[in-house]
């Protein structure tokens, strides 16, 4: 991985996360990078308190996860993320969740969220200090590789007749 990108969450996976095909189930890998998500919020300075700080949070619009290799109980994993655009408004990530001691990818978790004023529940600017660290963040990571999986599109894909 990219020293420029960001290791935002570390875990093994939990025997009570292992469904009955015998992998880590879906919803455990959405909580790790909810995780992630919550840590790169934070780095932003968007942590736990920033609501009754600022007044303000984070929601999330769209989300695609990808499931390319499967974890079993007690695998340990890295998530990597990358900054890959933002506005006044809106953080566009993407989060890979690697293999920690073998280097593949296990799933992949691309974000798009909304910075809301919480009194209004309504979409609201970034404080000044959030969008310097977003800003900052975003010039480190625009000249990084684009993530093969970033922007896909769900559907069958069919063989060409």
């Amino acid at each position: 991985m990219s020293e420029q990108l960001l290791l935002l969450g570390e875990g093994k996976v939990l025997p009570e996360w292992i469904d009955y095909n015998q992998h880590m189930n879906v919803a455990y890998y959405v909580l790790a990078f909810d995780h992630a998500t919550d840590a790169l919020l934070a780095h932003l300075g968007m942590d736990a308190e920033y609501p009754a700080r600022e007044g303000g949070s984070s929601f999330a619009l769209e989300m695609h996860v990808t499931y390319d290799r499967e974890l079993q109980c007690d695998e340990p994993y890295l998530i990597y993320t990358q900054l890959l655009d933002a506005d006044s408004k809106r953080l566009h990530f993407f989060h890979q969740m690697i293999h920690a001691t073998e280097g593949w990818l296990a799933a992949t978790n691309e974000v798009i969220t909304m910075h809301v004023g919480m009194a209004e529940r309504r979409a609201a600017a970034f404080p000044s200090g959030v969008q310097e660290q977003i800003d900052q963040l975003f010039a480190a990571h625009q000249n990084l590789p684009r993530p093969d999986n970033a922007g896909r599109v769900i559907g069958i894909r069919r063989k060409s007749e």
